[in-house]
């Protein structure tokens, strides 16, 4: 196992190598390609560390506000493996060694989730993005979870959804991923924290453990798309989202057949829920 972690990464630092001046050349000349190397690389690692990636349902048309909830830095190789979009991450991300530059390559945006005065400031960028017709993934728990529980959507993430880009409301369409299988056996919550990457564990020994662990599945479920027009106001979207993703990760924790469920159309009212709410559990086996 040792010996082939050891080949996986080499591979990986090898042909990350290769690719990052050509991102780079594609970004400086504004290519539509930009969006695409980063969907065609992350195809690639998904493959290198044996992540088979099933997906459910399929992405809305571009430009879309994608939320989804967040377990690990692999959500990043997975949702870039059946989407063409962006990262919304904390600012601290971008001073990362190595991944903050992989980050920047994508053309993630950064923001400080800490500061609420700015959040003005990171919904206009984010808007800015989607009138170019950028695709944009959103963590709105804010942090990453265990992979069985989904905390609270923090509706203040949702404000560059409240006002039309292009004369045309933004498309939010909930997004569900979960991590199914290990060595072809269901993951349950014995093996999820291989997977999860949660409070302050440090990134490379969880990721050493994640490559001599074996092939896994993950699961992408996409639900239906909605506008803010559905709504009354950005806690009713993310109310109505959470319940979504939610009811899509007890599916894939569970190891129910997913993607059949006949979700009920928005309202035009806000459920009630704090953003202070406790996480809640998206039931799983083992």
């Amino acid at each position: 196992m040792t010996a082939r972690a050891i080949f996986t990464l080499t591979v990986f630092l090898l042909w990350t190598a290769l690719l990052i001046p050509v991102q780079m050349l594609l970004i400086r000349i504004r290519s539509p390609l930009r969006r695409s190397l980063p969907h065609f690389y992350h195809r690639s690692v998904a493959w290198l560390l044996r992540i088979k990636v099933r997906q459910i349902g399929a992405p809305a048309a571009p430009p879309v506000l994608f939320i989804s909830n967040h377990i690990s830095w692999l959500d990043i190789v997975v949702l870039s493996a059946v989407t063409r979009a962006s990262f919304i991450a904390k600012r601290e991300v971008a001073g990362w060694p190595f991944f903050g530059t992989l980050a920047r390559l994508q053309r993630t945006v950064f923001v400080d989730r800490d500061v609420r005065r700015r959040t003005p400031e990171h919904r206009d960028e984010m808007r800015e993005r989607l009138e170019q017709g950028d695709s944009l993934i959103l963590f709105p728990e804010g942090t990453s979870s265990d992979g069985l529980r989904i905390q609270s959507f923090k509706s203040a993430f949702f404000a560059a959804a409240e006002q039309p880009v292009n004369g045309r409301p933004v498309t939010v369409q909930p997004v569900s991923l979960g991590y199914a299988r290990l060595n072809h056996m269901p993951v349950g919550r014995r093996w999820m924290p291989i997977f999860a990457w949660v409070g302050d564990e440090d990134l490379v020994p969880h990721l050493w453990r994640f490559l001599k662990a074996g092939p896994s599945e993950a699961v992408v479920e996409f639900h239906q798309p909605v506008t803010m027009e559905d709504f009354a106001s950005r806690k009713g979207m993310a109310a109505w989202c959470h319940q979504r993703v939610l009811e899509g990760l007890s599916d894939i924790n569970a190891g129910r057949t997913a993607g059949h469920r006949t979700p009920p159309k928005p309202v035009r009212h806000t459920p009630p829920q704090q953003d202070s709410a406790p996480a809640v559990e998206a039931g799983a086996t083992g």
